[in-house]
């Protein structure tokens, strides 16, 4: 059973300290792939750039600092409302985004819901031994 759980959202982009544009963003978390989460930016091109990072990463990133390299996440505070921050590196640059807490905490806990901490290797057995059952990989 192929099981998604997606949240649409306006993201800021952090250009200074004054200036932000928004971005829109779909979060996506796919129950046979329970160890990720899944950030699609829908920027001004083609298609949209999509992000993959632990979703434990996001767990610990909503109440204090987390991660290193190319994905950080930490708690903070932008015009007046608490906000997810999140740091993103590539070879073709970096940005800065600000997140709503609030609609991501909520979309985060339906996902906890679905695939409890802990439950996440059960879950890929489940998926390996449906593949088993059906002949499929």
């Amino acid at each position: 059973m192929h099981i998604t759980i997606e949240r649409e959202l306006d993201l800021r982009l952090v250009l200074s300290g004054e200036r932000s544009i928004p971005v829109p963003a779909r979060l996506r978390y796919h129950a046979e792939d329970p160890y990720a989460v899944h950030v699609s930016f829908h920027i001004n091109s083609e298609s949209p750039v999509d992000w993959a990072f632990a979703r434990e990463l996001l767990i610990e990133g909503l109440t204090r600092p987390s991660g290193q390299g190319d994905v950080r996440l930490w708690p903070g505070t932008a015009r007046g409302c608490h906000v997810l921050c999140l740091a993103l590196q590539s070879p073709d640059g970096e940005a800065l985004l600000h997140a709503p807490v609030e609609p991501v905490a909520a979309w985060l806990r339906r996902t906890l819901r679905l695939v409890p901490p802990g439950a996440e290797a059960h879950r890929l057995r489940v998926a390996d031994d449906l593949g088993d059952v059906t002949g499929t990989p």
